[in-house]
């Protein structure tokens, strides 16, 4: 069965997101070395699953950015990927922006999730989306955690883990540390 992973990038005190939703900050220590983790994680999946909000965002950023002089030629394979592989996206908006490969639905997360995982292919990566991860973080269909943590604290803003009902025990199996102070934690869920 393929696995569902959620890759979240969090401060040190485990916020996913500012008071009023900022992320400039985990903006601020992405690196080369980040990117090259971040597409090690992408070569492994084969489908993108997204909140509405997050997927506005990434909409209006990766089928366009890569045609800027600016961008770092070490992020088109990034963006490749993000273009061309299949996002799923939670949303009852019936009006977001057109992305290469995207599906909405209305279905409710888990049930999509387990239809997903029991179909032929690579990994699943939900992006992001705190809302979503939150709800299928309760459905208990998660086998893996990669947390990009910040040498930042917020204070505020929104918890990645604010809704856990039960214990939950993880397995770390990779660490790595980046030179911008950020660390990547693999977790799998025990079951």
């Amino acid at each position: 069965m393929r696995k569902l992973i959620i890759s979240m990038n969090l401060s040190l005190d485990g916020y996913l997101s500012g008071p009023r939703g900022e992320l400039h900050w985990h903006f601020e220590s992405w690196d080369e070395e980040m990117g090259t983790r971040l597409l090690e994680q992408l070569d492994e999946a084969d489908t993108i699953l997204l909140g509405r909000n997050t997927y506005e965002a990434m909409s209006g950023y990766w089928p366009v950015r890569p045609c800027a002089s600016d961008f770092p030629r070490q992020d088109l394979a990034i963006a490749d990927r993000m273009n061309n592989y299949r996002k799923i996206v939670f949303t009852r908006s019936k009006t977001i922006p057109a992305w290469n490969n995207s599906t909405f639905t209305e279905a409710e997360p888990g049930e999509e999730i387990l239809h997903l995982k029991k179909k032929t292919g690579k990994n699943i990566i939900l992006y992001g989306s705190g809302r979503l991860a939150s709800a299928i973080i309760q459905s208990g269909l998660v086998d893996e955690y990669l947390l990009w943590v910040h040498p930042v604290l917020l204070g505020n803003g929104r918890l990645l883990f604010n809704n856990i009902s039960e214990r939950v025990h993880l397995k770390l199996f990779r660490s790595v540390p980046f030179k911008s102070g950020v660390a990547a934690f693999s977790f799998e869920v025990l079951r």
